[in-house]
């Protein structure tokens, strides 16, 4: 079983136990809701709690696997991407997750793309809020 085998298994049974074993410890989480990267395990499995509870109907609907150039100087690593569809704030989402893997084969780092343009509104409010809940981010300050 591959390592997005296993982290789509993850998913699907909403074990974070399982999924904090499939990243490294200096994982990096890109976000459609956040121009900074979401970085290290404790702040991106924390994360995943909020997804986690945040998404309805989530389902991994299929794979493309390859490899992808991730330095300036021509490295590249193995990859997954998977597609998917859920609901979040009322607004259905379509999405992709890249996954690029380390060489122990754990994911080190993780992109999220998220379309259409209401459901990443949606999103983004509904995972601030949980951020916020379980006190992994401050509040926003009030206009």
């Amino acid at each position: 079983m591959t390592t997005a085998d296993r982290f789509r298994a993850a998913v699907d049974n909403r074990d974070l136990a399982a999924l904090d074993d499939l990243f490294t410890d200096d994982i990096r989480l890109y976000s459609p809701v956040k121009f900074t990267p979401f970085e290290g395990k404790p702040m991106v499995m924390g994360l995943f709690g909020v997804l986690l509870r945040t998404f309805r109907d989530f389902r991994y609907i299929g794979e493309y696997t390859g490899t992808a150039r991730t330095s300036a100087d021509g490295g590249s690593s193995p990859s997954a991407v998977l597609l998917f569809r859920a609901t979040a704030g009322g607004k259905e989402v379509h999405g992709i997750d890249l996954l690029h893997f380390a060489e122990d084969g754990r994911i080190k780092e993780f992109t999220v793309m998220v379309r259409p343009q209401s459901a990443v509104h949606a999103l983004g409010e509904a995972v601030l809020a949980g951020l916020v809940a379980d006190g992994l981010v401050p509040a926003p300050a009030e206009r």
